[in-house]
This record gives C-alpha cells, structure tokens and sequence, in this order.
C-alpha cells in the first residue's frame, strides 16, 4: 500500500508554512492553495451569471459544472443531477426536510441520533409540523470496554426495536464527529430495509450525514443504499460550502420543489435549492479531487483514501495509547478507547474523579501557549453529550483533539507534552 508523503501534503496548505498545530480539523480543515486560485480566478476572470451564450458565461457556466462533477465524484453518486450545492450542511438538510414534507404522513416515525444537530433538528421541526413521530437511537455502551461508561457508539442491536410499520425515515452519521467512530453504513441500511419490510412500513429512506466521515474515508452512495447523503467541503479540504446527494428516484418522487413555481425542475438539483449556490465556491471545490487523486501514485480516490486512513492510524495509536494510559489519573475517552480503521482520528476525552478538570481548563492550557489548536464542548452533537452517564456538563463538554492526514505524528507528540504538563 502506499504511503503518503507527507512533505508533498503539507505543501498544499500555506497555512501549515506558520508551525501552528491545527488539531480543530473536524470543525474545519485547512485550506488548499489551489482551491484559493480557483476562486480568486472565478471571481477576477468569470464573473458572471450562468447559461448565457456569450464566452466568459461559457466559462463560468463549465466551471460551475465541474463543481458539481468533483460532488459527484466524491459522493459516487450516478449524476450531476443528483448534487445540490449549499452554504452549509445544516440548510441542506433543513431544506430537504421541507421538501420532503408532503411525503410524510401524520404518525409516520423518524429515527434520529444524538449526533451533529444538522441531522436531527430539521427532522424534529417536520415532525411537530406534520404530527409524525421521533424516535431516537441512543449511542450505548461498548462492552469491550466495562471499565469505561462513556465508551458509546451507534450499534444496530439497539437501532433494530425502533424499526417499525411507520418508520419513514432514518437519519444517522456516517461517523461521529465528537466519538471518531465509523459506523458501518451499508450494513446498516441493510439490515433496517430488510427490517421495515418485515414490519410492513410504507416507504422508508435514509438520510446520512457524512460531515465528519468524508475528511478521511471514500463515501460511496451508491453501494450503501442512500437516498439522502451530505458533507462539507470546508471539512475535507476546500471552501466554506457543502453539498447534498438526493438520488435521483427520491428527487423526483419523494420531494416537493422548493424553487420558483415556473421553473420545470421536477428531477433537477435545483428542486431543492431556492437560489444559485456561491459560484466561485463551486468552481473552489473542484480543486479537491485532484489533489486527493494526487496522494497515490494510482491516481485513484480508492488508494488515496486508503494512503490516508493508513497515516491517520499512525496519528491515532500514540494518542490513544497516552490517554488511556492516564485513566489512573481519571481521562477517560469518550468513545471506542482502540485505534483501527472503525475509527478517524478524532479524539474525545474528559478528565474525572478526585483530580477532575474542567474539559474548558484543559483546553485553556493549550490557548495560553498559543501554538496548538484545539476544543471543548458538545461539537453540536449537544443530545449525545447530554445523555452520558455519569452526568456531564453539557457545555462544558469534552476535550476534542481532531487531526487528519497533514498532521503528523511530531505533532501528536507536541500534544502529548503539553497534555503530561495539564494531568500532573
């Protein structure tokens, strides 16, 4: 398998040239230089509205599309025609909540997590607004670990009883964005048609939020099932924008049109986007499948998002390995305790017990000296937060250190330091 080179990788990020430790990636990621040149280029040399005939509108309206295509690659989705651009992951899917408001009928159930908020408030307001129910799949216990009570995660046996003759919908993560664990997706979408067919439900659709999944491994709509699917480009890598799959069957027969009434939009993208998408955002986001391309001598997405998962586990095991080393000292991650590939490096922890610290202290170290990057709080995965037990201070949080794949072990070993200085 190939390696990154991670000389080469850190070069595509300017930011990086300064020696600050980024280590908040998972509530954005540095940007690349190329997605910039995109996007001063859009601005200063196409800068027009699409569709119209004359040159630089011929321009802009490619660029635009290629926008969509880098969406579509890195989706796998089966169609442009299936990508809608947005300023965030949360209108996105506040959007779809309103399009799909017409299919859902009084009584009929959502499954939601405890996860980002982006993907249970929308489905909580269409529930009050059309009387349908919600349910919520609950993160539990990981028995691997009996010492450790905030080891949770999404596990299928407790998703299975929700499963019901009126489940219309269920909205879940690809992976956690406070926990780090992957959950496995396909398998999932699986077993819970399988199970809604049994029970004899209507229609039921999917809709899974790939935010914090699609910085560090391949999404591929097509073979997990999805109807609904969303990630943000600021997170993997390019401009402040995000992006939603809506297969094309749901697109035409599942939503309602949310554009202006004489537009003929019934199985375009458009349907679900009430205005144009930032352009210059658009032809920004196109930059970042060639650079992930790049990161194998391949020049596949497959290998390069293989190169990546194999460096971040070479991030991910030191920092494990410290933290749980300390659980003496009252750390306790929060989440799967074990690096492997069923986990990013997206690290959570608390410090309880006698010697308990507040996750903010923690994190006020690290802001003092000025050279590290990280966070405390719930990461809006506020319901999650909530329901751990022991009880936590919601607000307060956890200590989240979140790297990707051009941070580096020198880095995580920088952590480390000033982490040994915090739990003396």
């Amino acid at each position: 398998m190939a390696t990154l080179n991670i000389q080469a990788v850190r070069s595509a990020f300017p930011a990086l040239a300064s020696g600050f430790l980024f280590a908040d990636n998972a509530g954005g990621s540095q940007c690349l230089a190329d997605v910039v040149s995109h996007i001063s280029d859009y601005l200063l040399n196409s800068n027009v509205q699409l569709g119209a005939d004359y040159p630089v509108s011929v321009t802009s309206t490619a660029r635009v599309a290629s926008g969509a295509e880098a969406a579509r690659e890195l989706f796998n989705a089966a169609s442009v025609d299936e990508v809608v651009y947005g300023s965030s992951s949360t209108m996105l899917v506040e959007n779809l909540a309103r399009a799909i408001e017409a299919d859902v009928q009084v009584g009929e159930e959502i499954i939601i997590t405890g996860e980002h908020e982006s993907n249970a408030g929308p489905w909580k307001r269409l529930a009050e607004r059309k009387g349908a129910v919600i349910k919520l799949w609950n993160a539990t216990h990981l028995a691997q670990y009996p010492d450790n009570p905030y080891a949770v995660g999404l596990q299928l046996d407790a998703l299975a009883p929700l499963i019901s003759a009126k489940t219309r919908l269920i909205a879940f993560t690809g992976c956690s964005n406070l926990l780090g664990s992957i959950v496995p997706v396909k398998e999932i979408v699986n077993a819970a048609r399988n199970l809604a067919q049994e029970r004899g439900a209507r229609k039921l659709e999917f809709c899974v939020d790939c935010v914090a999944y699609a910085p560090h491994r391949q999404i591929d709509v097509r073979d997990w099932d999805l109807d609904y699917c969303y990630f943000s480009f600021y997170k993997v890598y390019g401009p402040h924008t995000s992006v939603l799959y809506a297969r094309a069957a749901a697109l035409e027969h599942s939503l309602s049109s949310l554009a202006h009434h004489f537009l003929a939009v019934a199985d375009k993208p458009y349907k679900l986007q009430p205005g144009g998408p930032g352009y210059e955002l658009v032809w920004g986001s196109a930059a970042v499948p060639p650079y992930l391309r790049a990161l194998s001598p391949a020049g596949t997405l497959e290998r390069a998002w293989a190169a990546v998962a194999q460096h971040e586990q070479a991030l991910l095991q030191p920092l494990l390995v410290y933290l749980r080393a300390k659980a003496a000292r009252g750390v306790r991650v929060v989440g799967e305790e074990s690096a492997g590939l069923g986990r990013v490096p997206t690290v959570s922890f608390i410090v309880v017990g006698e010697r308990a610290i507040r996750s903010s202290d923690i994190v006020k170290v690290f802001d003092t000296k000025g050279d590290v990057g990280i966070r405390y709080g719930h990461f809006y995965a506020y319901m999650l937060v909530d329901s751990l037990r022991p009880k936590l201070d919601v607000n307060d949080g956890v200590v989240r250190i979140s790297l990707v794949h051009y941070n580096t072990v020198d880095e995580v070993n920088r952590i480390i330091t000033t982490l040994e200085e915090v739990l003396a």
